[in-house]
């Protein structure tokens, strides 16, 4: 295959070569005035040229490490969301970088205060597999915005699109501008050990906990894009097949391999039969066929496969009900057809995990009270989804849960938004970025204060005086 010999053309990096490269763009980032508009901009004009030059070379080598992704998704998710992170950089870019004037009170006056947005240095990005363009790119764009160099850790289990990105990228960039390293979990772990300005991590709690280790020994700063168990609330007063084909949509897209993805839905007891059979109707309409349709993405593993499919099994085995698209050779082509689970047992993987597949369990409520205390009884996820036409009962979901994000009516769209933060909370992440919150997240906030033509507070003393004791009981006074 054509992606067989670019894997070959990338050697894997070496710890060693690791830290020849971070020591030449550290070096690099501590010398020099801070890059200017000018520099940032030719930088993410040379990032969104790379992107447009290889779109179909990245497509393909996406697809060939997932066994088959759709060209859609990858497309639509990986390529266009990129490009529009490069959009909302660009056209707003000069606006980010001017000072802002800080008030000075009256105490210190006559002066001036303003902060200014420095760039941090270096920043790491540890990018997964699911998203691997968008989720590599995507703090990069904010991470150039912000005046900065950068290192990227593409995901081991999409060889083909790393070694791909690390040559493209090579191509357009200084190793000392931005580079992409290449290699297995090992060299992940020394990544993570590097003493960056800020560490960037998009993965599973359990791995981000490791990274957050590691980045503490050097005080690095992270932010960290977990994940968890993201619920989807359907009131009884919004339309049943409305929400099935919304929430059909978000789930079994990219066949429910996002961080973001409906993890659970908690429906109306008296309505969980019916939903449960227009989600699968839904799921049909989309995908008449499962094994030889492009459209329907595979599984990135043979070990994610035998976990999703065990995690079906063992619950079918416990008593639960299992509804799901017929099974036309799906196994050849690590695919798992679209599926939902209703009375899933406590204890099985599809509740105490997160499921990363096309698999949803589907769990009756009698009031949005039990919802609520079910939400707040679990770890708090990175997206939360609600449907419902009443505004009240909408806002008391709001007002009850937390969560990273949300996007009520629909799914998943919140985190598109380049107006907004997107990050999670608790055990689903620290800290977010994407536009001019990316911006700030990857710049230093620096304040600068500035004493005017003269320093009352100097004159106040030493040796204090009468006049020291006036002013301190006028400050005192004021309201």
């Amino acid at each position: 295959m054509k992606h067989d010999r670019e894997i070959g053309a990338q050697s894997p990096d070496t710890q060693q070569t690791l830290r020849r490269r971070f020591d030449n763009m550290h070096k690099a980032a501590r010398t020099g005035v801070a890059a200017t508009a000018e520099e940032r901009l030719d930088r993410l004009d040379r990032l969104r040229n790379m992107l447009l030059e290889n779109e179909t070379a990245f497509v393909e080598a996406i697809s060939a490490d997932f066994c088959n992704r759709s060209a859609h998704e990858s497309r639509l998710l990986d390529i266009v969301l990129t490009l529009n992170s490069l959009r909302t950089a660009r056209k707003n870019l000069r606006r980010w970088m001017r000072d802002e004037r800080r008030h000075v009170d009256l105490s210190f006056q006559p002066a001036k205060a303003w902060v200014r947005y420095e760039p941090l240095g270096v920043i790491g990005i540890i990018s997964p597999w699911n998203y691997p363009i968008f989720l590599a790119l995507g703090p990069l764009v904010d991470a150039l915005a912000a005046g900065n160099r950068a290192m990227i850790k593409p995901s081991e289990l999409t060889p083909r699109t790393s070694a791909l990105l690390a040559e493209k990228i090579a191509e357009k960039f200084d190793e000392t501008e931005v580079a992409v390293i290449v290699g297995d979990a090992e060299i992940a772990q020394a990544f993570s050990g590097l003493p960056f300005d800020h560490l960037v991590f998009t993965g599973s709690t359990p791995v981000g906990r490791k990274v957050m280790q590691a980045a503490a020994a050097n005080l690095t700063p992270v932010t960290l894009e977990l994940g968890g168990k993201s619920p989807v609330v359907v009131c009884d007063d919004y339309p049943l097949e409305a929400a099935a084909r919304s929430i059909s949509f978000g789930k079994y897209l990219n066949a429910g391999q996002t961080c973001i993805s409906p993890d659970y839905a908690l429906v109306p007891k008296d309505k969980v039969e019916e939903f449960a059979k227009l989600v699968i109707e839904q799921a049909r309409v989309k995908y008449p066929s499962l094994a030889k349709n492009g459209d329907y993405t595979s599984i990135i593993s043979p070990r994610h496969y035998d976990r999703l499919a065990v995690a079906i099994s063992d619950a079918r085995a416990a008593g639960a009900r299992v509804l799901s698209l017929d099974d036309d050779g799906t196994a050849e082509f690590r695919k798992i057809p679209p599926t939902v689970v209703i009375d899933t047992p406590e204890d099985n993987l599809l509740l105490t995990e997160e499921i990363f597949g096309p698999i949803l369990p589907i769990i009756g409520y009698e009031t949005l009270d039990e919802v609520a205390e079910y939400i707040n009884a679990r770890d708090r996820p990175l997206a939360l989804y609600a449907f419902g036409k009443d505004k009240r009962q909408l806002k008391g979901i709001l007002d009850r849960s937390i969560s990273g994000g949300v996007t009520l009516n629909g799914t998943m769209l919140h985190a598109a938004q380049e107006s907004m933060s997107f990050g999670g909370v608790g055990a689903s992440g620290i800290g977010g970025y994407h536009g001019h919150a990316g911006f700030k997240r990857f710049s230093h906030a620096r304040s600068v204060h500035k004493i005017g033509f003269i320093n009352l507070f100097e004159k106040l003393g030493p040796p204090w005086g009468g006049l020291a004791g006036r002013t301190t009981n006028f400050l005192k006074k004021r309201r």
